[in-house]
């Protein structure tokens, strides 16, 4: 599928997050939401991304902003990682049947020391009160990627 652009709507979707909750596209109505599609968890940069914004929460939350992780790892794996620094302040979705990462068009060949393979391509969205996508972020800096998200 391919990639979701500015003035898509969000695909409806339900997934679990790191603490068994449900979380569907309709709780992201009303607020101006960041989600950030990553590899896999407890990876370097992966690792990076999250703790950055989790640093930052308190700046992007003041903006207006909430905050969803998604990536293919199980419950367990997302729950762990969150827990490894100190609790995220955001949900981590396990979207292990890939269903939203297929949904926003992220999933696709990626190159890693000359091996090509498939996988999730780092892209955050910026989602709006109508679900709406504001912005997208292909790019991402994984140590300063809250800056990317504040900079217009």
């Amino acid at each position: 599928m391919a990639l979701l652009k500015i003035g898509d709507t969000v695909p409806p979707f339900n997934c679990f997050d790191d603490k068994e909750n449900l979380i569907t596209e309709k709780d992201l109505i009303g607020k101006k939401t960041i989600i950030f599609f990553y590899p896999k968890a407890n990876t370097p940069g992966c690792t990076a991304q999250a703790c950055n914004l989790s640093e930052n929460f308190s700046n992007l939350t003041n903006m207006g902003y909430s905050i969803i992780g998604v990536s293919a790892d199980k419950i367990d794996s997302q729950s762990k990682f969150s827990s490894k620094y100190g609790g995220f302040q955001y949900p981590l979705l396990a979207d292990t049947e890939k269903k939203i990462i297929n949904s926003f068009g992220v999933w696709g060949a990626k190159k890693f020391r000359g091996n090509d393979y498939m996988g999730i391509i780092r892209t955050t969205f910026i989602i709006g009160e109508d679900l709406k996508i504001l912005k997208v972020i292909e790019k991402v800096k994984t140590k300063d990627h809250a800056n990317q998200i504040l900079q217009d």
